[in-house]
Parts: C-alpha cells; structure tokens; sequence
C-alpha cells in the first residue's frame, strides 16, 4: 500500500457526498491499497503552480485532489466536481512552513489576484504597522507574504485575504489584527501547533514530513483495513480529529484537582471531553471503578453515548463510562425504594401563576418561580429568616422585609402544592440526591460534564457529593455564551476549585468563518462571567474554513415562509446532501410541529426517533444544543416570537432581569445559528427579530 494520508477536509467532504458517489471514490482509493496506484492516472494539469497536485477520475463529474508528498506518499485533500477540481489544481502550493514545520496550503493564484486590487500607496494606516516584519515571520508568516500585508489596511480586505492563506497563518493575522500582543499570539501559537515542541529550521522539500507534524489536519492511514473503517464512518472521525491543543488537554496525566475547558460553539469541546473520558477510563483498575459522562439533557447524553462508541474502541473500556444526564442521575438516585413523579413545565406554571394571582404581591409567576429556583434552592434556604439574610446577586432590584415575606409565604404555597401531589422538580431532585450521596459511599473515581455553564447550583453539590476530591475528579467543559438556562454559578462559592486548572479553546472546527461572524454578532458584544468568576472573551476565537454567506429570507407570512423552506430543503436534498446532516429549528414548539407537517406533506422525511424514521431534523432552539449539521434552516425570526415574549421579564417588573432574559434570548440564538456546518439559512414573517444583526436584517 502506499503511503497514504487523509485530510480533515477530505473527510468532511467525503461525508457530504450520496453513497453512489462514496462508493466510486472508494473503488478509486481502494487501487492505493493494492498498490495499483500508478493505473490511477494521477494527472496533473497544464498551468498548475504547483507540481505535487494532481487529480484522479471517480466518475464523468467527479475528481479527487491528490498531493505527491514525495516517494510513495501521497495525500488525499478534496473530493470534487470535475471543474472546481480542475480550478483548485491549478491554484494551489503546498509548503512547508518554515517557522512551524507544519504542511500548508494557500490559494495562489487568489493571492495574486487580490494583490492586484489593493492600491499601490494606501491613504491610511495599515493593520499591521504596529508589527515588525521580523516578528510577522516569527510568527510564522510567509517572508514573501509581508509586503502584501503592509498595503492590506481595512478589516474586509483582511477578511478576502484570510480566506486564501494557510490556516495557521490566517490564524495569526486575525489575532493580530485585533489587538492580541505578538507576544500572546505566540503563547497561543506554541499550544496549538508546537504543542511542546521546539520550532526548528525545516527542509522546505520534505512534504511528508510535514504532514506527519499536522496531525489536526491530516491522519497517515496504517493500511487497508483502517482505511475501510475510516471511510465507514467519516464524519464520527472528522468530529473526533483532536487538535494538538486539544490533545494535551484531553490527554494530560494528572490534573491536581477540578480543571476547566472553556471555548465557544464549535472548538471541540466536546470531542476533546470524549477523549478525557475514554483516557481516565483506560487507567481505571478492573475494581468496578467508573467515570461519570454527564451532561445537561437526555438527548445531549444520548449524542455523548453515541459518540462514545465511536471512540472507545474497547468494550472493557466502554464499560467503565457511565453516561447518563444528570437530570435522569438524580432521579435514578431519589427513586431508589420509592416511586416519585416530576412535575412538568405545564404544572409549575399553572401554580405559579395562581400563587401570584392568589397573593398580595407585585411580582408575576416567571419571577417568583425564578426567585425560587435561583435565590432558594441555589443556597438551599430552609425559612424565611435565612431568606430575609440572603444575598440575591443578579436578580435585580433588592426587596424588603415585607417583600421577601410575600415572596416566601408564595413560594412555600406552591412548594407545598408539589408536596401534597407527590411531585418534584429536577433542581429539587438534585437536591436530594445530593443529600443521599453524602451519606453513601461515592461511585464514581471521575466525571465528566459537557455543557457545564446550564448546571444549577444543586446539581454541582450533587457532582461534587458523587466524586471523591483529588487529582483528575472533575473534568469541565463549558461555555458562558451558550447559557440558555437562568442558571449563574460560582464553583468558587460551592467547593469546587479550578484556579490555575483552566484553558481556552479558540479555533472553531465546525463552522464557516462567515457563518461564526454573522453568530458572533448576534451577541451584541455583551461581556459574561466564567464559572471561575473570570470575565469571559471571544478575543481570539475564529474559524479555520470559509463559505459562503448566510441567506436571510423575509416574507409578508408564514405561509410564503413555510413554501419557500420546503424549497431550500428541497435543493439541499438535490444536491446530494444526506436528510441527517440538514436541521431546521424555530423557537417554540407549535412552529416546530407546523414546520414537520409541513416538510411532511411536501414529501420530505422528517426524523423521528420513536418510529426510527431518519430524515430532517426538526426541533426547537433549545433541542438543538450539542448538534451539528451540514445545512442548517433557522425559521421563525419574527419580532413577535424571538425573543420570545414569555421568556423576558418586563422592564417595569426588573429592569436587571430583563437585560438578562434578553441576552439569554441572544444566546439561544447563538447556538442555534452555530450549529450550521457549511451553508446557513434564515427565515422570517413580517418583521424580523430585533436580535438578528442589523447590518443583514
């Protein structure tokens, strides 16, 4: 077999291709196995600027892109049509980049081009006249790249350009042109490509070697038999490909205590707690000893379960992970001897509206039932007189005496009412569990929690009581801008330490820069907390592939809405796209369910679990966290229904609570929009939502 490696966007691409298609590439990849690889016509083209790049036929409209590393090494980058696969041959050079050793790829003859547009004496300051040419190739930048870069002075000009370099040193140049000092661009630098290793001069010639050092990007395939596996399941690898940043977080031998990883939508925070998981489990003694996976929500879990398999390829290993949402932990812990029921959204709402109709209070049902959960269960108040003392932080306007009086007697009425209906809530769950676990010997040496920053303060005390203190007992995972929960924590306040233990992830491996620009915008430039109290930034955080732009589409109603949806599934679907990897989310569930017949009676399958039909997903925001897909609809962005009216406090009521509810309402969105992959539709009836970004409404 030849020496053959495999680029990420190969995988990606390969996974977006209709089985007919795969199985023509497989049959051409297949002749590399059997050493055949001469007879594949590896054809390279008159006016390439690069010789190494060749193409291979799959079929009359398909082409592969190969890469001569040298010898009988080969690399598999891009599976495309006839003509684009013609364009790219042409345009591209692959080096070696001598700072850093790794194997790049740029778009030349784009260089070339937009040099051409930029004037030869700029009026205004150049973006990077603050750094000196010595620190740009420091930094890893092409020397024949720095007099182009001293004429590049706009944000868009920077934009165009970044979509034609090497990843790494797009990277750079963004960082740069933010502000980040040479000196943190480095530190970030060095983590993510070094990974502890020394930059040293390199042979700009040796291609293969170089690909050996870009494990993020490009996997050596051992033989025959990986290589069927890998083309069995290529988006479960392409999802699992782990970073060298993120390797060495994931696979570090011993963290003294809590750590946490924090990263926004998209940096694989995710995959790299999948790997912690699999890698503590590996060391655990034959003792029955298990890890913890946790999440927020069941079908989170169930997603953590199904990548699990993927990764932990020994049984013995599997085993030893226990991954189940944290919801469904305390239950199972509270029901233990008895039979418990948990009251759903309909009854709580009910009950809390009467016991704000029924008393003398100003204060609506939303608030008392968040005063609740937030206020009392979060510091697990027991009477009123401890309530008097409380400290209320982000909940707004301080009440008196006689206030938290009312509040309280409101409170206990409805408490009482659950009580008396032999019902619980999940945080009072958590709550008990936790209470059952300090008294019980604890049955688990690890855990692991994705998306942390939705926990409430019961479930961390019921997290904290499963998990024996000391090195490697908790593991993190969190993201303060995709809180779509009321939820605030401090680990600091609940015994949980993580000081020193905390690394940021930056680059994010799903989405599009454009579509990662349009999301990011639609957080409005708020700032938030951390759960280690440290003000969170997105300073830094940006995507390492480029698409096209997302389309917002408005119509006078719902019905021209929903027609022109069914169209733009429909062309997806056309176009080769698998029903699995395209999404469609809305707000609230009535639209969600409108949209499902909708695709329905137009013909389109539309995933659903309990019958096992696969096809489009359908769900609401919230349902979507922890997904990714290649195509991604969002419907529904009208003013009246995002935000969503019953999910923000009045500014009369609590102006504070208010703001909060609104940048809940913005995160929703966000992670939303970020689960799109690839290409990225909008839609609306009327007016649309004041949360979308001005400048594409």
């Amino acid at each position: 077999m030849a020496d053959l490696a495999i680029d990420r966007e190969f995988l990606r691409r390969y996974a977006g291709l209709p089985r007919p298609v795969q199985r023509l590439v497989d049959a051409a990849i297949g002749k590399f196995a059997e050493h055949t690889h001469a007879g594949l016509h590896l054809e390279k083209l008159a006016g390439a600027r690069d010789p190494n790049v060749r193409t291979i036929r799959i079929s009359d409209f398909w082409r592969g892109i190969v890469v001569a590393l040298g010898g009988a090494s080969y690399l598999l980058t891009d599976v495309l049509p006839h003509d684009d696969a013609n364009d790219y041959a042409v345009r591209r050079v692959f080096s070696v980049n001598q700072r850093l050793g790794v194997l790049e790829v740029r778009d030349q003859a784009g260089i070339e081009a937009f040099e051409r547009t930029l004037p030869d004496d700029p009026s205004t300051d150049g973006l990077f006249d603050r750094v000196s040419s010595a620190d740009l190739r420091r930094l890893g930048i092409d020397p024949g790249l720095v007099p182009l870069l001293r004429r590049v002075n706009t944000e868009p000009q920077l934009d165009s350009l970044c979509t034609l370099l090497p990843e790494v040193q797009a990277s750079v140049l963004s960082g740069l042109a933010s502000g980040m000092p040479t000196e943190e661009v480095w530190a970030e630098l060095a983590d993510q490509i070094l990974a502890g290793r020394e930059p040293a001069d390199t042979d700009p010639r040796d291609l293969a070697a170089a690909a050996r050092r870009t494990p993020d990007r490009i996997a050596f395939v051992s033989g025959p038999v990986e290589l069927a596996a890998i083309l069995a399941h290529p988006f479960d690898l392409w999802r699992t490909f782990l970073h060298p940043t993120q390797r060495d977080v994931a696979y570090r031998e011993i963290y003294t205590g809590p750590a946490l990883v924090t990263g926004s939508a998209g940096t694989g925070k995710t995959v790299t707690g999948l790997h912690r998981a699999v890698f503590l489990a590996g060391r655990l003694p034959a003792d029955g000893s298990k890890v913890l996976l946790t999440t927020f929500t069941r079908a989170l879990a169930d997603a953590l379960g199904r990548q699990l398999f993927r990764l932990a390829e020994d049984p013995a290993v599997r085993s030893r992970i226990e991954v189940i949402s944290i919801d469904k932990l305390a239950y199972e812990i509270v029901r233990r001897g008895r039979k418990i029921g948990v009251a759903g959204d309909d009854i709580l709402d009910s009950l809390w509206e009467a016991a704000a109709a029924d008393r003398p209070t100003r204060f609506s049902g939303t608030f008392l039932r968040r005063e609740w959960e937030q206020v009392v269960l979060a510091q697990r108040l027991s009477s009123v007189e401890a309530y008097r003392d409380a400290q209320r932080a982000g909940r707004g306007e301080g009440l008196g005496a006689a206030q938290r009086d009312q509040v309280w007697t409101a409170i206990q009425h409805v408490v009482d009412q659950l009580a008396k209906r032999g019902l619980y809530t999940h945080t009072q769950l958590a709550d008990e569990a936790a209470e059952i676990a300090r008294r019980t010997p604890a049955p688990y040496r690890h855990v692991v929690v994705d998306e942390a920053q939705d926990l409430h303060p019961a479930q961390w005390r019921l997290l904290r009581a499963l998990i024996p203190a000391g090195p490697n007992d908790m593991f993190l995972l969190a993201d303060p801008y995709q809180r779509i929960y009321d939820n605030r924590v401090s680990l600091a306040q609940l015994g949980i330490h993580v000081r020193g233990r905390t690394r940021r992830l930056t680059v994010n491996y799903r989405t599009t820069h454009e579509i990662l620009d349009y999301s990011v915008r639609v957080l409005n430039g708020q700032p938030t907390v951390g759960l280690d109290d440290e003000d969170d930034t997105l300073r830094g955080y940006h995507s390492v592939t480029h698409g096209a732009a997302p389309a917002l589409a408005g119509h006078p109603g719902r019905d021209g809405e929903l027609d022109a949806l069914v169209e733009q599934v429909g062309t997806w679907l056309d176009q080769g796209v698998e029903p699995h990897a395209i999404g469609v989310a809305a707000r609230t569930n009535g639209l969600v369910t409108t949209i499902g017949e909708t695709l329905r009676e137009a013909g389109i399958d539309v995933a659903d679990e309990r019958r096992g039909i696969d096809g489009v997903r359908v769900a609401t925001m919230h349902r979507m966290k922890g997904l990714e897909f290649q195509c991604l609809a969002v419907a529904g962005l009208d003013a009246g229904v995002l935000p969503a009216p019953n999910a923000v406090t009045s500014p009369a009521e609590d102006p504070h609570a208010h703001r909060q509810d609104l940048q809940r309402e913005r995160c929703l969105l966000f992670v939303a929009l970020t689960r799109a992959r690839d290409a990225l539709y909008l839609s609306h009836s009327g007016t649309p939502s004041t949360l979308l970004p001005a400048a594409v409404q």
